[in-house]
């Protein structure tokens, strides 16, 4: 594992293991902690500035999440993702998004539209300054605010074991004058209260998507149809992907 500056950490207004999970899986996310890099707990607390304890409820807690697995005689290490896996995800993504937008369509108040249209404006401020984690940041934010103003608390639960590869798979994306395009429009479409049209440009926009990251991450795209994973016999871990990296921005 390659050597960070220390971090100490114990000073956000969270638990020990939560910082330290949401900063391992930062540096999975940014691909500081590429596929196949060993986590030896020992480093990791030494880097963090903590004891090992919550280090490996951090490393189990993220196991759980899908970014690292145990390797039989190397211990944990940074989990691969197939193409088949990416494809699943946004099978997942898919379903989501279009329930989500038709709910906020249904629901958005005018607050709940401005906080959205924050957002977009965050993204595109990022965007015009080539800030990539900005960027990637707002575009989260901006999913997080659609399932939010959607409503349904019981869906958030179901999908939280989901909700950091969901985010990974927003962060992938090479062209984001794109994006900011394809946002905006579900923010009209979430704002003229029209579900049917919201469900189809969320449709719309995961279907780019989808084509984008398979592109990025394995130099494929999908079948005609962008349908749903191929043949997981033929799907095989790309280079440089792991449970759940970060490469620019959805």
């Amino acid at each position: 594992m390659s050597r960070q500056t220390k971090t100490p950490l114990g000073v956000a207004h969270m638990s020990l293991r939560d910082q330290v999970r949401l900063e391992i899986r930062n540096r999975i996310m940014k691909g500081q902690l590429p596929p196949g890099s060993k986590m030896v707990e020992r480093e990791l607390a030494d880097e963090l500035g903590v004891s090992r304890v919550p280090v490996r409820e951090a490393l189990r807690m993220l196991e759980s999440e899908g970014f690292v697995h145990v390797v039989p005689r190397r211990g944990v290490v940074v989990k691969h993702l197939s193409q088949t896996d990416v494809q699943e995800l946004f099978d997942v993504r898919e379903a989501l998004e279009a329930f989500t937008a038709r709910r906020a369509a249904e629901h958005a108040s005018k607050a709940d539209l401005r906080r959205l249209k924050r957002h977009l404006d965050k993204a595109s401020r990022a965007a015009a300054a080539g800030n990539v984690d900005d960027f990637g940041d707002a575009n989260v934010a901006f999913h997080d605010e659609i399932t939010a103003i959607a409503g349904n608390h019981l869906l958030g639960t179901i999908l939280e074991p989901l909700h950091s590869r969901l985010d990974w798979l927003f962060r992938q994306v090479d062209d984001p004058e794109r994006l900011c395009t394809e946002h905006t429009r579900l923010y009209e479409a979430i704002a003229s209260g029209d579900s049917a049209a919201a469900v189809a440009v969320a449709v719309e926009h995961v279907t780019s998507s989808r084509r984008t990251a398979l592109r990025i991450l394995f130099g494929t795209s999908p079948t005609a149809t962008d349908g749903p994973s191929p043949n997981p016999a033929r799907a095989a871990p790309a280079k440089g992907v792991p449970g759940a990296p970060g490469t620019t921005g959805p």
